[in-house]
């Protein structure tokens, strides 16, 4: 028996010992289940060995790990069932809730929100005071989840979500001595929320926790549904704010009013009211993006549950502005002439004057239509430098990089939606007069764009490093001038030739991919302003609205615009990744 041991344990050694690509070995519970088998064998105390109570325990204990590790299959299906549920019942509550007209009101969707961030706050609390402070718990890091950006950004977004936790209460404390006091409770609780996530995030992110694995599965999609029903239900309140619905008489102008709070009869208690009102109306977008900043990383966290990643350093990128100029510069001039039409078109659109009106949709169209063609053409000219490069792919699985992707896939998906929607009603209408055309224009440039932008930077995340390519091109260099050291000649290697010989300098290809790649995050952050902050030609534009009704068109955009506001910003994010490695 301690020989068939003995060649079975050599046997896993290479198996797990040896080099996998990217140094990253994924295990399947029947291999985890093995391994811990002859772990166990491999550390089994000989006859004359005399173990003190302490190394048992620690034997023991070390058993138990690896063991809860192997038979953690049903966690998977738990944590599933538990998410969907919350979700549907959460969706089901947002949308009850959103008609006066029925018995849920926003105050029993409050409630409910309120039992779920209590639920995931107790979750969090246990986690980092239990299950991360055990020896076994963490024993690997995915040094690809959580990266720096991602959490300073939701840092950013969550500072900003709190400050409209903060003008929300001073709100609805002014309405006390007539409404529910649960309208208080949520924000402040929320806020509680907000601090306690952003921390257990920033802290935890990277885990790849080993024990507690099935508790741990079921708080971290309790943790995902709940930023995602919160993501729900700030959506719902934000289109509804903004959504007034109109006569039937389509010649006027069908502008996203921002509807009123509560009951008119119930007057503020103090005179600011209005002043916090609009204050933090414009911050929902923030806490839109923070709660699914926040998802994306409790879903990376969920996929690396149990997972075995072997540690290995990980190459911090510099990020180094100098390196590109045109790029930036061109982008900058866009933001900022978007910027200035943004601000006409948001003033000129609530005059009563059709010719006023109709001059901010020409101006806001054709600065789309701009925008949205240098984007084509940088796009272009990326993908065709693409062609031209010799780096190779990265055929690593890795949690983070498939849900990347996954995002600005299903992300793009509700602008598709709304443009084609657009196509549609152009094309059927004829499209006659110059706004319909320009409309037209528009939609059919956006599909070009995002069909292009989402293959850049698909191809970009799926590149290998440049850092990986330059230490693999100098291992190379040197070995052949070791061995042609008395002609001093280097030879070069394809991936050898993708650098020049001062590593501090760019060639011509990786300097026109950071140009491109910062030409359009500076393009995609202007395109999630606009929409984020406001401006909705899609109603202040009357051919769809007649050609599918209001409330097909209002549920139409509703549900497609904030896919593509979180599109843009993620589109930066992916972008700002794809120059690092670039």
């Amino acid at each position: 028996m301690r020989t068939v041991a003995q060649k079975m344990l050599r046997t896993c050694n290479k198996l797990f010992s040896g080099k996998m690509p990217n140094d990253v070995v994924e295990g399947h519970p029947s291999n985890i289940e093995t391994a811990a088998q002859m772990d166990n064998i491999q550390h089994l105390p000989s006859p004359s060995d005399a173990p003190s109570a302490e190394a048992a325990r620690e034997h023991a204990h070390h058993v138990e790990a690896v063991m809860e590790r192997a038979h953690h299959g049903g966690g998977w299906l738990l944590s599933g069932i538990i998410c969907i549920n919350i979700l549907i019942l959460g969706c089901a509550l947002v949308s009850g809730s959103a008609f006066n007209s029925v018995a849920i009101t926003a105050v029993h969707r409050q409630i409910f929100l309120i039992v779920l961030l209590l639920l995931t706050m107790l979750w969090m609390l246990f986690y980092t005071t239990c299950t991360s402070r055990k020896d076994q718990a963490v024993l690997f890091k995915d040094s690809h989840a959580g990266p720096v950006w991602l959490r300073a950004g939701l840092v950013l977004f969550g500072f900003l979500s709190l400050l409209m936790d903060i003008f929300k209460i001073a709100t609805y404390v002014g309405y006390l001595h007539c409404d529910s006091a649960v309208k208080v409770a949520f924000p402040v609780v929320q806020a509680v929320f907000l601090l306690m996530q952003t921390y257990f995030l920033w802290i935890h992110a990277k885990d790849c926790v080993q024990l507690h694995t099935n508790f741990t599965r079921c708080g971290l999609t309790l943790t995902l549904s709940t930023n995602l029903v919160v993501w729900m239900a700030a959506v719902t309140e934000e289109s509804l704010h903004q959504t007034e619905i109109p006569e039937l008489n389509v010649n006027v102008s069908h502008k996203m009013y921002r509807a009123s709070y509560g009951d008119k009869k119930c007057k503020c208690s103090h005179s600011v009211c209005d002043t916090f009102k609009e204050a933090f109306y414009y911050l929902y977008p923030f806490n839109i993006e923070y709660s699914l900043f926040a998802s994306a990383l409790a879903y990376v966290m969920w996929k690396n549950v149990g997972r075995l990643v072997e540690d290995h350093s990980h190459h911090h990128v510099k990020f180094r502005p100098k390196e590109v100029c045109l790029g930036p510069l061109i982008g900058v001039l866009l933001v900022v002439a978007g910027l200035v039409t943004f601000i006409v078109y948001e003033v000129d659109i609530l005059k009563e004057d059709k010719d006023k009106r109709n001059g901010a949709l020409l101006i806001h169209f054709i600065m789309n239509i701009v925008i949205v063609s240098l984007m084509c053409l940088s796009t272009v000219i990326g993908c065709i430098v693409y062609r031209l490069d010799h780096r190779e792919h990265v055929s690593e699985k890795n949690p983070t990089r498939s849900l990347d992707v996954g995002l600005l896939v299903g992300a793009s998906l509700g602008q598709f939606i709304i443009s084609y929607f657009s196509i549609v009603a152009a094309v059927a209408t004829e499209a006659k007069g110059y706004l319909n055309a320009l409309n037209l224009s528009w939609a059919a440039l956006t599909v070009l764009q995002l069909g292009l932008q989402n293959y850049f930077i698909i191809e970009g995340l799926h590149r290998e490093p440049f850092h990986v390519m330059q230490e693999a091109a100098l291992h190379t260099n040197a070995h052949a001038f070791h061995e042609q050291a008395e002609t001093s000649t280097v030879i070069e290697s394809n991936k050898s030739s993708y650098f020049l010989s001062s590593p501090n300098r760019l060639n011509w290809k990786r300097r026109v991919l950071k140009e491109v790649c910062a030409f359009l995050l500076l393009a995609n952050i202007i395109l999630w302003i606009m929409p984020a902050f406001g401006a909705r030609p899609q109603f202040d534009h009357p051919i769809e609205i007649k050609f599918y009704k209001f409330t097909m068109w209002a549920a139409i955009v509703n549900i497609g615009l904030p896919f593509g506001i979180f599109y843009r910003m993620h589109s930066v994010a992916s972008l700002f990744e794809v120059y690092l490695i670039s």
